[in-house]
């Protein structure tokens, strides 16, 4: 995805890249539909989970160089944090959907619970 020209407008201009859990649930459906929605808004650029934990070079790099990664995790199985430590990035927050009083179901995210995580991921970039 190609980055916003516009700093975001949290964390005093600093470069934040928004990843993705990418599993089959409603929790991953509301990580996804968050980090675009923050990504549309300017709040950071959503950059390819999938390809970090391929560990392809420039992705590594990029988010090695990030000064903030935010990780949104649908659920405790914590599958972007793994790939953020086994590729050795320590520079991330996390932020787990399912401890945000979401249940983990076999249906689609509703627009509360995007809302949710968005709200959350703001808090948290606020802080950092």
């Amino acid at each position: 995805m190609a980055e916003s020209t516009n700093p975001p407008p949290c964390c005093g201009g600093k470069k934040v890249l928004l990843y993705a859990c990418s599993g089959a649930a409603n929790v991953a459906e509301a990580a996804d539909r968050a980090c675009r929605k923050l990504t549309r808004d300017g709040d950071g650029s959503m950059f390819c989970l999938a390809g970090l934990g391929a560990g392809i070079e420039g992705m590594v790099k990029a988010a090695k160089a990030a000064d903030c990664n935010v990780v949104i995790d649908g659920c405790d199985m914590d599958c972007g944090k793994h790939i953020f430590d086994e590729q050795g990035v320590k520079n991330y927050v996390q932020i787990r959907v399912t401890d945000l009083d979401i249940d983990k179901a076999g249906r689609a995210a509703t627009e509360e619970e995007v809302a949710v995580v968005v709200r959350r991921v703001r808090e948290k970039l606020a802080k950092t």
